[in-house]
């Protein structure tokens, strides 16, 4: 739970952002993260995979809000790039694989390395699913990918790529507007420390998320991926003005 004063800050940071546009992508791509939603709410592999991590309890800020929406945007991402003539039940096993990997990406966030980490604690869970082994070799890889600033290995088929760039880019969604009005007072709050400390970081924190512009994967994400990080650091900009008025 909250401590009071970054339950302030949560909520002035709502506030700013009622008043900020939503990215595009859930503007111009509705109906493909809505296909993604229904799929990925309606499997019974996806939800018994969420199980497993509902009952680990929330990792350092990333708990099932978050792999919901990396999941769910992900999904879409998948639909969006895949091949129209594909067959649909290609096309929908390509979405199983990239919505496990969306929901066991964090499975380890607490730990350092924890994209290596959780691709390994992924490999062992899925050890009980009906995947075939380069399945779920290609969820794992994804898993260890997806950390930003550092090299990603690439997968020799370029749908279980998708599913690996995917993950990505949906990941990195979360850091324009949840990162201000969700992940960070989730993650900051446990640790106990003053608001003025965490002022004391806000700066460099702010020019390491743009930083995040220049890597997104996927043809798609390079185009929304942008708008969601611009759209993050206006809220950002403006939050930490009125927090400055606070101390």
């Amino acid at each position: 739970m909250l401590d009071g004063e970054y339950l302030e800050a949560q909520r002035l940071s709502e506030r700013i952002a009622a008043g900020i546009d939503q990215p595009r992508f859930y503007i111009d791509k509705r109906d493909e993260v809505e296909t993604s939603r229904v799929i990925f709410e309606g499997h019974p592999v996806v939800q018994a995979c969420l199980e497993i991590v509902e009952e680990r309890g929330d990792r350092f800020g990333h708990g099932l809000s978050h792999v919901r929406k990396v999941a769910v945007d992900a999904g879409a991402l998948v639909i969006i790039e895949t091949d129209k003539g594909r067959p649909a039940g290609e096309r929908d096993r390509i979405l199983l694989l990239v919505h496990l990997a969306g929901v066991l990406h964090d499975i380890k966030r607490e730990e350092p390395d924890h994209a290596r980490r959780g691709a390994e604690e992924a490999g062992t869970i899925l050890k009980d699913f009906d995947l075939s082994d380069r399945e779920r070799g290609a969820i794992v890889q994804a898993i260890r990918n997806h950390e930003a600033f550092k090299p990603a290995v690439p997968l020799d088929d370029p749908s279980l790529q998708l599913v690996s760039d995917a993950l990505y880019d949906a990941d990195k969604f979360r850091w324009g507007p949840d990162n201000f009005t969700e992940t960070v007072w989730m993650m900051v709050a446990p640790l106990k420390v003053s608001l003025a400390a965490l002022m004391d970081h806000y700066r460099p924190s702010l020019e390491g998320i743009g930083r995040i512009i220049g890597t997104f994967r996927t043809p798609t994400g390079r185009e929304y991926g942008p708008d969601f990080i611009e759209r993050g650091l206006e809220i950002g900009e403006r939050l930490y003005a009125e927090l400055a008025k606070m101390l």
